[in-house]
């Protein structure tokens, strides 16, 4: 059997399918009657609709938090596990083209969810369709996860474990190729000040995303500071919004945050605040070294700390921050550290989610039969497995890792402008996952 041929032949039908999904501009909305608006619900029911026509029995929380799709019998489960859910589109103009329409250009599709993550939960549930379309036997069942909360507080897949059956082992693609085998610590607060200022800043949205726009009040001395500090910036009307570069929050030393440049304009012109004071000098540093000196470790690489949003009203200053810390590093010292340099400036610190680190034993049979599927596949036998500071759900189950499908070659655009997967890096991306699930769940 030409595994690729057969994938080559079906991925116009993924194409298809992946725009209907991109076309649901599924972002968190709290407060309806959907627990996470109406667009993320409908987003769910569309890949079960997408599942059932591929032949998959399905299954939806009749709360809305979840759904599966599944295949196969037998007592022993493997499970795959993406989600639904994506980030805000950001700046609109910035794209080449509407963030909720899937967009063949250059050989990519673009679209925001295209990498992150509806075309990789995608792309795995026709890499098996595939097999079974050439009469492939499975020696046990298949069941496709489907999250709602992945980009923000998990109450998806918390409500799935407590609930439902948990796979014996599986895999998310919803990180990078060869697999991921251990995975930073994730804790994010959220940060107040009460003090009387008049000074505007808001900016930000999701916390795991580098903000790339940061707006206050115009003011002549702020625009010169920020002309002295040499950052960009666009006045409309009695705007000033200062422009930045958004990035997965795992690895903010790469972007550029809109809301620390704003808040360093600000200070730099007079135009401050107790709050402002501390995200130029505590904040202002993407690897934390201002709160926690220099934090890094073998396994895991360095701290990653991530203004994410930020909100002046009514005398009350807001901020939301990301942190992702080494493996071997304690959260204790995360929390002891932050909240001994906050209360200097009178800033009340709020724990607002936790995702503790995770490590899985890289010589184990099942890990090898992952790796052995991709380097079958690529002939990469150099890329060997990797850390991520990202989180998964590889952290809400025993014996799930992180595997694909972004190449170690291929571009990095989740949460951006312009999110796109290469059409060619995912079609090996689906034979991989198809040579995993023949040497795992096919007789």
């Amino acid at each position: 059997m030409d595994l690729r041929k057969k994938i080559d032949d079906i991925f116009a039908d993924y194409q298809r399918d992946l725009g209907r999904l991109v076309s649901i501009p599924s972002v968190l909305e709290e407060g309806g009657d959907a627990p996470f608006g109406a667009n993320i619900q409908r987003a769910l029911e569309e890949v079960l609709k997408i599942a059932e026509e591929l032949g998959f029995r399905t299954f939806i929380d009749p709360n809305g938090y979840y759904g599966y799709a599944e295949i196969g019998d037998g007592p022993e489960m493997f499970g795959v596990l993406g989600h639904m859910d994506v980030v805000p589109a950001g700046d609109v103009k910035a794209w080449d083209s509407n963030p909720f329409e899937l967009v063949e250009k250059d050989g990519f599709l673009v679209g925001r969810g295209s990498s992150d993550d509806k075309g990789p939960t995608l792309a795995a549930m026709y890499a098996l369709k595939t097999l079974l379309n050439e009469g492939k036997e499975l020696n046990q069942r298949v069941r496709f996860i489907f999250g709602t909360d992945e980009e923000s507080l998990w109450r998806c897949m918390n409500a799935y474990v407590e609930k439902e059956e948990l796979p014996t082992k599986g895999f998310t693609p919803d990180s990078g190729f060869p697999l991921i085998y251990a995975e930073k610590g994730l804790i994010e607060f959220m940060l107040y000040s009460h003090q009387m200022s008049d000074v505007r800043l808001e900016g930000g949205g999701a916390l795991n995303a580098v903000p790339s726009q940061a707006t206050t009040d115009y003011d002549a001395d702020v625009a010169a500071a920020l002309d002295e500090l040499g950052y960009t910036y666009t006045v409309d009307g009695n705007d000033l919004t200062v422009e930045g570069m958004a990035i997965h929050a795992k690895d903010a030393d790469k972007g550029k945050n809109a809301i620390v440049y704003l808040a360093e304009g600000l200070h730099k012109a007079g135009k401050t605040n107790d709050m402002i004071r501390f995200i130029v000098e505590k904040m202002s540093n993407p690897n934390g070294t201002l709160v926690f000196g220099e934090v890094e470790d073998e396994v895991s690489g360095k701290l990653m700390l991530n203004v994410g949003k930020v909100s002046f009203r009514e005398n009350v200053q807001q901020i939301g921050i990301d942190i992702r810390f080494p493996v071997t590093y304690p959260v204790e010292n995360v929390k002891e550290l932050l909240t001994k340099d906050a209360h200097k400036y009178e800033i009340v610190v709020e724990l607002y989610d936790y995702l503790k680190s995770i490590y899985v034993e890289k010589e184990s049979d099942y890990i090898q039969s992952l790796m052995k599927a991709y380097q079958d596949v690529t002939g990469d036998t150099v890329s060997q497995p990797i850390t991520s500071g990202g989180a998964t759900y590889a952290r809400a189950m025993d014996n799930v890792v992180a595997y694909g499908a972004l190449l170690p070659t291929g571009l990095k655009t989740e949460h951006q402008v312009n999110e796109r997967i290469s059409i060619e890096d995912m079609k090996i991306a689906m034979h991989v996952y198809a040579q995993a699930f023949l040497n795992i769940v096919i007789k």
